[in-house]
């Protein structure tokens, strides 16, 4: 786990669609919206974060929401999550917890960690030195930030159209 001050507290700012490869996107953003961090994510781990955003109750346990029930069940608790690693284009993520008064770092895919906070209400902390080496980190001014389209609220029919149109190749991503 890192130290506090090499990271930064962000939050989610939202969920949007790439233009292009409409593959989404979340989008984590500091507390005083200086600065935000677009990371692309799959899917499902799309629909997860938007069902937890937007207080949608599904009939049946997400995996997200049974791997809170099971670590509670356990008496762990998610202490907070770190983005920690940009490597090739790629992200990496570890989610911190607290095990029988011992903490525990466990290695995690971004989306993962993100919708287990959600979940959780744990803190998300993004290593300064990811924010520095993203190529696609930008400092927004007031009124200078592009509209960012928020997509936690499509309905469920919509979901189920848009993952009816995609086939297997489209579930492939790096995170």
């Amino acid at each position: 786990m890192s130290k506090k001050e090499d990271t930064i507290e962000m939050s989610v700012g939202g969920l949007t669609l790439d233009p292009v490869t409409k593959t989404p996107i979340v989008i984590l953003k500091d507390t005083e919206n200086k600065l935000n961090l677009p990371i692309w994510i799959g899917l499902l781990e799309a629909t997860a974060m938007a069902t937890e955003i937007e207080g949608i109750k599904m009939a049946r346990p997400m995996t997200h929401d049974l791997l809170k029930t099971i670590l509670g069940e356990f008496g762990c608790s998610v202490e907070s999550v770190e983005i920690t690693e940009l490597k090739e284009n790629t992200y990496y993520a570890s989610i911190n917890l607290s095990v029988a008064g011992r903490q525990v770092m466990i290695d995690s895919r971004p989306s993962d960690a993100i919708a287990l906070a959600l979940r959780t209400k744990s803190p998300i902390y993004v290593a300064k030195a990811v924010l520095e080496a993203s190529s696609v980190l930008e400092q927004s001014d007031e009124g200078k930030e592009p509209p960012v389209e928020n997509i936690s609220n499509v309905s469920q029919e919509k979901w189920s159209e848009i993952l009816e149109k995609m086939g297997p190749g489209d579930f492939k991503y790096k995170q």
